[in-house]
This record gives structure tokens, sequence and C-alpha cells, in this order.
């Protein structure tokens, strides 16, 4: 389960909406499923105030908490601007951001299928809507023991650009949840910071 900022994650679990963006109730699957036609007649729209409710519960589902901490800050993101994925009526992913200055922060990003190309068609959709926004610099925070997440970002083109030691130590402090021991039995220490220069991605 994820517990720090940008992590992609996959758990067995999908959002039921209506049209307009009602919550309806959560499906759980009995496994991750890798699914290269997921992204097929996936539709990408941007959050609106109809959809705070089941973004406030899809958070929860996936953070474990319907709040994020990340660099010493607590965001919520149901009230964040982002973008969700859905496809026949299930939502298949989200991304929320925060735009400070010319920088645009990827605070959450979830896949519920994995190795379907959501995850880039909801950072593509955000790098159009960030230059639109006049920002130079798309970042976000992970942790330490977050590989797939490390994998994910660096083939898309991001760099390292910061490492803040034993921050999670005092991202405990706001969020106790977060766990010891993460992915591959690796401690949760650190704080990794990634970006991309928005002009120099292909």
């Amino acid at each position: 389960m994820a517990f720090l900022s940008a992590r992609l994650t996959g758990l067995p679990v999908e959002l039921v909406i209506d049209s307009i963006g009602g919550l309806i109730s959560f499906v759980k699957r009995r496994s991750i499923y890798y699914n290269n036609d997921m992204s097929t007649n996936v539709i990408i729209r941007p959050i609106t105030e109809t959809d705070r409710t089941w973004v406030r519960e899809f958070i929860r589902q996936h953070w474990g908490e319907p709040y994020v901490v990340v660099h010493e800050t607590v965001y919520y993101p149901e009230e964040l601007p982002g973008y969700c994925a859905h496809k026949e009526g299930r939502v298949v992913g989200l991304i929320t951001y925060h735009i400070a200055g010319q920088e645009c922060e990827i605070v959450s990003l979830d896949a519920v299928v994995m190795g379907a190309g959501i995850g880039s068609m909801l950072i593509d959709t955000l790098r159009e809507e960030a230059l639109k926004q006049n920002c130079t610099r798309l970042w976000l925070i992970t942790s330490n023991d977050n590989l797939s997440a490390l994998r994910f970002y660096q083939r898309r083109g991001f760099v390292f650009s910061a490492l803040y030691p034993r921050a999670v130590e005092k991202a405990r402090l706001l969020k106790p949840a977060i766990p010891l021991i993460g992915e591959d039995g690796i401690p949760i220490r650190d704080e990794l910071e990634l970006e991309y220069q928005i002009g120099d991605i292909s």
C-alpha cells in the first residue's frame, strides 16, 4: 500500500462511479493484473467538485488515510486539482497535483491496473496542463523503498534532484500509519525528489 507521495500503485480495488462522478461502490478484485489493452477507450478528464467524495475514498483505499504527507506537508488530494482516468464507469487511475509559481508537484498518482499505460497517460495529461499554466518544472517526492515508482519515473525522463535522509521519520509524526518496512523488506527512511524540466521531455 502507498503511504508516500506519488507512488504508482496497483491495489486490487476498482471504484465504480456513475456518469456524473457519484460514488456507487468499491469492487475488490482477487488479484492485481496486467492488461496492455486496458488503455483502450480510457477517458481522462479533470476532477470536478462532484468528484470530491469518491476521490477521498479512493485515496483512503490506496493510501490508508484520506491524506498524504510529504516534505512535512499534509495534503488532502480531494481538495487538489487533478485528473481521473475511467473506463466503462470504473475509475482506473487518479493523479492530483499542486502548482506553486512555475513548479507543478505531483502529490499522488495511482493506477488500478499496472502495466497498462494509465500512469503514463495521466502524467502526459498533467504535463500539458502544467505547460499551459507556464510551469517549467514537474516534480515529486517518493520514498527510498519504492523501487517500482523509481523505475517508472526514470523510464519517463525524470531525474533525481534531491535526497532527504530520514525525512520519513518526520512524516511519521504527522502520519503514524506509515510503516517501518516497505517494498522488498527495505526500511522506509528517506525521501527522494525527482524532477523533469517540462520543455526537455519528449
